[in-house]
């Protein structure tokens, strides 16, 4: 599948699958350089503008090195990318580690998931089919062995 890109920043590489294949997220990198102290987040840019056909949207997911390594992670995972958006993608960043995180220019920050999805209507009824769990949810069977 090929994909529309507009390079922002031509120092910084395309995103990229690390291992074609066998990943499905691509790794996005940071256009700007910043500093998060731990607890704070910010907007890092990458440096790329994509024009997603319709049908299809972007998800931007955290990079776990980062959030093992760091405590560094997406704030709104998974932050969302609309086939009708054409601006620069950006990735709030949020720091729950102890120590302050430095952001340089081209530090992979997230990744990359296209993905298709449906459109739905809705159909508005009296009474929902009925199901073994029902309304239980948010850990009602209890703790398991």
């Amino acid at each position: 599948m090929e994909i529309e890109i507009k390079r922002l920043d031509d120092s910084l590489p395309l995103p990229e699958y690390k291992h074609r294949g066998e990943d499905a997220g691509m790794d996005l990198y940071s256009r700007e350089e910043g500093v998060l102290k731990p607890g704070k987040y910010g907007l890092f840019k990458t440096g790329i503008a994509i024009a997603l056909p319709r049908g299809y949207a972007g998800f931007i997911n955290p990079r776990s090195g980062l959030a093992v390594d760091y405590g560094v992670t997406v704030l709104n995972a998974d932050g969302v990318i609309d086939p009708g958006y054409r601006g620069e993608i950006g990735v709030p960043l949020i720091n729950h580690g102890a120590e302050e995180f430095k952001v340089k220019k081209k530090t992979r920050i997230a990744q990359l998931v296209v993905q298709k999805y449906e459109e739905v209507e809705w159909k508005e009824v009296e009474e929902l089919s009925t199901t073994d769990r029902g309304e239980g949810g948010f850990g009602h069977t209890g703790l398991r062995d």
